[in-house]
């Protein structure tokens, strides 16, 4: 979908559009939402951060999915000056003026930070806002010295993008999500997040994100996915964990997935890119760095590291690839 197919779809008489889910625990599955709630959202957003009619806001995400469309939509609702770039691992690349405003992924944050004239307008750049994925550590180290303020972003298609931010950096940054007024979340009795956010979904959400609360009760944070969990003999380990404990370590593009495993139940596995490095290095790293019942019991070379396109890990086709093709799966110990 280019911006004249969703300017068309917004100006319809509907009062619905169409947008697809992220696909990152499955097929990608489309969804009506309200104009109205997500108009709703745009305020929220424009309004936390202070946006004024004519500022520039950037747009270069897919306009399939929510996140693209609701740069349109805040653009629409607050008066900015859209600036409409094709979706990119390089957003900035055509750019000779930083926008005020730019909502990107993590994957295009840290491509950008590889070019020096990118970086540059990526700094100068007044309200950047991270969503779509995880903002690793190493990469969130780099953003803290940013002049201007960036957010991580949590929401996701059912909340019209996000309904809480996380200041990366300045005086102000913190570890927990900060909730939009108007927005209230608690945990289930499965650790789950549950959100209650009138204003832009019409039924309250039990997502599948573990979490926790800060002692105010109404900042949070997220530990990782509830579909993520591998039960390896008992005993419960989050994928995004593990991933995170090695990302320091591994420069290379690798994912913890699970396989069946006869003993465990489930096993830990890694997927790594063929031709990367051996898999007997990454074995060493993943002894020394990881408690002993998370290191994989298999590390299998792919092809490609299954991505979503929106940058997230394929979770499910990580699952499949490792299922089909675990005889071919390098094992942890000879």
């Amino acid at each position: 979908m280019d911006l004249q197919d969703f300017l068309s779809e917004w100006n319809n008489e509907s009062e619905t559009v169409t947008v697809r889910t992220s696909g990152s625990t499955g097929t990608p599955k489309p969804m009506k939402v309200e104009k109205r709630r997500m108009e709703a959202s745009a305020r929220l957003t424009c309004d936390f951060l202070g946006l004024n009619p004519g500022d520039t806001a950037l747009l270069c995400m897919p306009l399939d999915y929510i996140a693209g469309k609701m740069v349109v939509v805040r653009s629409l609702v607050r008066n900015l000056k859209l600036i409409s770039v094709k979706p990119s691992s390089h957003p900035l690349a055509t750019l000779s003026e930083d926008p005020v405003f730019a909502a990107m992924t993590p994957m295009q944050v840290y491509g950008c930070m590889q070019i020096s004239e990118e970086r540059r307008l990526l700094e100068q750049t007044k309200h950047l806002i991270i969503g779509g994925g995880a903002v690793d550590r190493e990469l969130e180290e780099q953003l803290k010295g940013f002049p201007n303020a960036v957010w991580s972003t949590y929401g996701m298609t059912e909340t019209l993008s996000h309904i809480a931010l996380r200041r990366i950096n300045g005086a102000n940054a913190d570890t927990w999500y900060t909730p939009f007024n108007g927005v209230e979340i608690n945990i289930a009795d499965d650790g789950c997040l549950v959100i209650y956010a009138p204003a832009v979904c019409g039924e309250t959400l039990h997502t599948n994100d573990l979490a926790e609360l800060a002692d105010d009760g109404r900042r949070f944070r997220i530990i990782g996915r509830k579909d993520n969990v591998i039960d390896s003999g008992g005993i419960k380990i989050s994928m995004e964990a593990v991933e995170e404990a090695l990302r320091p370590y591994l420069k290379i593009p690798f994912l913890i997935t699970k396989r069946h495993d006869r003993r465990l139940g489930e096993a830990v596995t890694m997927l790594i890119e063929k031709g990367r490095t051996d898999i007997a290095s990454v074995r060493l790293i993943c002894e020394q760095t990881l408690p002993k019942y998370w290191c994989p019991k298999s590390y299998l070379p792919v092809t490609k590291i299954p991505l979503t396109e929106t940058g997230k890990p394929a979770r499910a086709e990580a699952i499949k690839l490792a299922r089909l093709a675990a005889d071919e799966a390098e094992p942890a110990t000879k």
